[in-house]
């Protein structure tokens, strides 16, 4: 992994709080299914839309890195999540259940500071974990992506404009290689459009020899800084 560079990709169309172990109404009433209605068309890059003025960054956070888009900061007070389950049974079920332990603890990282909702069906869901390499982008390799796309839904009857991300995680790591991937691309699906220049952090642009697996103080005053901002504006009307 450390000899691969982090994927990012920002495009526009479209811990853990299970619901087992939480009181309160079940996952599908938390996440209703949301109908995709139009794909809204992309800014000209990831420089796009909303960027923070360097000036007003401190040392401790890295806010002036994060890119938004032209609808605003694709961030959300809470978010419905749906990850590939691992195979039962078979040759392949032993990795896949390590492949899950090590999204389940970077999930759990995030879930201190945003409310992260499981479910069991990908249409509800916002961040979709998928257990596969990412494909060759220009001819570079990585062991982890997310694919950011907004969408105009229709979530339990009201029209909305969401970010829809689509995280892709390579199994062929070790545990803590995994866990690392998976807390960087997921700081991505979260809102952090956007790289980190100290490789002690989660979000670093190359990771530092040793994995990371807990969010920085600057990983999470940035995360922090980035939920105060205004999110996504209303759905673009046909």
């Amino acid at each position: 992994m450390q000899a691969l560079a982090w994927g990012l990709v920002l495009l526009v169309i479209g811990s853990v709080h299970p619901g087992a172990s939480r009181a309160g109404p079940a996952p599908s009433e938390r996440c209703p299914a949301a109908a995709v209605l139009a794909l809204v068309p992309p800014p000209p890059g990831v420089g796009a839309g909303q960027v923070p003025d360097a000036s007003a960054s401190t040392q401790g956070d890295y806010r002036h890195r994060l890119s938004g888009t032209a609808h605003g900061w694709p961030r959300r007070d809470s978010w419905c999540v749906w990850v590939e389950p691992a195979q039962a049974e078979g040759p392949a079920a032993r990795w896949d259940q390590a492949w899950l332990e090590a999204v389940d603890k970077a999930l759990a990282s995030w879930a201190e500071l945003v409310p992260i909702e499981r479910v069991h069906d990908p249409e509800q869901a916002q961040v979709r974990i998928l257990r596969r390499r990412p494909p060759l982008r220009g001819g570079r390799a990585s062991h982890g992506r997310a694919d950011l796309q907004l969408a105009v839904v229709n979530r339990d009857g009201r029209r909305q404009l969401e970010p829809r991300v689509v995280v892709q995680i390579s199994p062929g790591q070790r545990a803590s290689a995994m866990q690392a991937t998976a807390l960087h691309e997921l700081g991505h699906a979260f809102g952090l459009w956007g790289h980190s220049e100290a490789a002690g952090d989660a979000m670093a642009a190359v990771p530092e020899a040793s994995p990371v697996l807990e969010l920085s103080p600057r990983d999470r005053a940035t995360f922090l800084w980035l939920q105060q901002q205004p999110g996504l504006g209303p759905a673009p009307t046909p």
